[in-house]
Order: structure tokens, then C-alpha cells, then sequence
């Protein structure tokens, strides 16, 4: 058992680490500029949106100023995709675990987010000695798609199999938050030898794709889907996400959540998938052969109960475990319970 707890970003606001490829004890170190900075004073990709500066919570900020673009070829785009997430600092071809997070796609109001929703558990991971990746998948997080690509389910699923295959290499514990946990699923089905094993939070599972919203005409799911990024909106579903949080605090994560939704392409990745069916994975998940680690925030005003027992009881091999004092995100309510289990589960058997 291990003990993780979440401190604040020791890096001194405006200090620099640099550091080339070299290697260190067997570990692979990756050539860098890193500016720290929690204050402010640290240096985030260009090609992030300007509204990146308002955010306060420092574990953003600093998770934000590790975000890079790396080449994804595929066969539905003419050129290679530049692809968010968020690398380990150390690679190591002897590290036996390799966690990779999926960004959020919250399933309530299509609240999706980006790799920025694991700025809590991520340190903790990495601090305890695992390699993480935290990656954007397409449509959804920093991705470069001026040029847009399909993003339909199919896609997004293609898409993450070539990153993982040209820059992650060998079997991943894949993570999946909410409508996460489905794309983790239909991945793992699809792409079994990538996959050793599954963990899913609070997963949305049952949900029969975007239903009648593949529907809408286009004019509509434009109007439908410019709501999302709206302040009020996403005020109103951390109202839902979380309990006890200040409205200084909701707002913060608010900014947080929705800075992705600032980029220009967003709102056509959106509606492209959303028009496109989107995730129905209700047949796949007795097909997994993964072993499995379900948590469950119990103070969910999401996803009922219910389907939390129904997905252990459909999984062939899984385990869960409840969080009494979480709701439907409690990697960001509560990181260091949910960075135990997660790292418990990866180094078991």
C-alpha cells in the first residue's frame, strides 16, 4: 500500500530547469526547457488560449506549462495530426508500469475537458516513481485540428492506437473518467495488446451513443453546442460535480475546464462527433479481457449507483472500490485517495 499525498508545486516561481537526453540510472530523460513558475511566473505553450494566464489553481498551471504537441499520422487526415498531452519527465524501457489518462469527456451537458482534470493525480503518479502520459483524445483537449479531421468515435480510436503506437510503445494502464471509461473500453476491445489493464471513474457506459442529438440539424447543434463553453453553463455543472467548493474555487475550475473550448476549431470537433452517433459501448464490455479497477465517488449526482454495480457485474475481471467522500470527478476532489488506488492496482498482480 502505498501513501501519496498532494503537496503544492515545489518549483520557486520563475526558476528554470533545462536538462538534454541523457541517461540516468537506466532512465531515459528527455531533452527540456521546463520554466517552472506557480505564481505566474512560468511560460505555457504557445499555443495555448491566452485565458490560460487567468487560472489560479497552481497544480493547473504547472500541469499547463507541460502540455506538448506531438506527430500522430492517420489515414483519415493528409498530414500528421499534432496531438496534446502531457509526457513523463522519465522515460525507462525497464519501468514495468506505464499509466496513460484519457482526458475527461463528461457525459453531462457534453461538458468535455482536457488533460488539465488530472493536474491532481498526475503529480502524485509521477512523484511515486510511474511513468504517466496524459493525453487529449482527438476532438476534445489542445490538439491541433485547424485542418479538421473526422472525429467520430471510430476516429478518436484510431487516433489514440497511432499515438500509442509511435510514442507510448508497450502496454498501457489505460484510465478513463465518465464518458472516458467508454472510450477506455472500446479501446481495449479493439486494441487489446496496448491495454494490460483498465481503471474507469465513475464511469458513463450505458449511454446509447449521442441518441437523438445525432439528429439536430446543424444550425441547431451549432447553437446547442456554443451553450457549453458559456461560464453560467459550466458554473452550473460544478454545481453537480461537487458538493463543497467555493464559488471563488468553481470559478477557477471553470476556467479550467472550459479553456480548451476557447480554441477556434472546438465547437466543429464537437458537433462533427456529436452528429457522427458518438461512444455506444453496451455490447463491448462483457468482451474484455482486461483486468479491471472501477472507483466510484458515491456522492454522484451524475451517474446513478446502480450502473457502477451493473458495470462490476458485467465485467468479467473487476474490482471496485468507493469513495464516500467523492462525487462524479474524484480525481480532482479527491487525487491522492484516487492516485493510491490507481497505483495500488498497478503495481498488483
Amino acid at each position: 500500500m502505498v501513501a501519496l499525498m498532494l503537496a503544492s508545486p515545489s518549483t520557486a516561481a520563475g526558476s528554470v530547469v533545462k536538462c538534454s537526453a541523457r541517461n540516468l540510472m537506466g532512465l531515459r530523460v528527455s531533452g527540456c526547457d521546463y520554466h517552472g513558475g506557480v505564481g505566474g511566473g512560468g511560460r505555457f505553450p504557445s499555443f495555448l488560449p491566452k485565458e490560460v494566464h487567468q487560472i489560479k489553481d497552481p497544480f493547473a498551471r504547472t500541469l499547463a506549462q507541460r502540455i506538448q504537441r506531438l506527430p500522430v499520422q492517420t489515414q483519415f487526415a493528409e498530414s500528421c495530426i499534432m496531438s496534446s498531452c502531457v509526457k513523463p519527465r522519465v522515460e525507462s524501457e525497464t519501468n514495468p508500469v506505464r499509466i496513460c489518462f484519457l482526458a475527461e469527456c463528461y457525459s453531462l451537458l457534453g461538458s468535455l475537458s482536457s488533460c488539465l482534470e488530472w493536474r491532481g493525480s498526475y503529480p502524485l503518479l509521477e512523484d511515486a516513481g510511474l511513468e504517466v502520459w496524459a493525453v487529449d483524445i482527438l476532438g476534445w483537449g489542445f490538439s491541433d485540428l485547424e485542418i479538421l479531421p473526422s472525429c467520430s468515435a471510430s476516429s478518436k480510436r484510431y487516433h489514440l492506437y497511432q499515438l500509442w503506437k509511435s510514442h507510448i510503445k508497450r502496454p498501457m494502464i489505460l484510465v478513463g473518467p465518465s464518458l472516458g471509461a467508454a472510450v477506455a473500453i472500446d479501446f481495449a476491445v479493439n486494441f487489446p495488446e496496448a491495454v494490460e489493464k483498465l481503471v474507469l471513474i465513475n464511469a458513463s457506459v450505458y449511454a446509447e451513443g449521442t441518441g437523438l442529438l445525432a439528429n439536430l440539424p446543424r444550425q441547431i447543434a451549432y447553437g446547442m453546442v456554443s451553450l457549453l463553453k458559456s461560464i453560467p453553463l459550466r458554473m452550473y455543472a460544478n454545481s453537480l460535480f461537487f458538493d463543497d467548493i467555493s464559488l471563488t474555487t468553481s470559478l477557477d475550475w471553470t476556467n479550467v475546464g472550459r479553456l480548451h473550448c476557447l480554441l477556434p476549431w472546438w465547437e466543429d470537433a464537437t458537433i462533427n462527433y456529436m452528429l457522427s452517433g458518438g461512444y455506444n459501448v453496451i455490447g463491448q464490455i462483457k468482451q474484455v479481457k482486461q483486468k479491471a479497477l472501477i472507483i466510484w465517488g458515491q456522492r454522484d449526482h451524475v451517474i446513478s449507483s446502480e450502473a457502477a454495480l451493473r458495470l462490476h457485474s458485467e465485467l468479467p475481471d473487476s474490482i471496485m472500490h468507493h469513495l464516500p467522500n467523492s462525487g462524479h470527478v474524484p480525481h480532482v476532489e479527491n487525487p491522492s485517495s484516487v492516485a493510491n488506488l490507481i497505483a495500488d492496482f498497478a503495481q498488483g498482480e
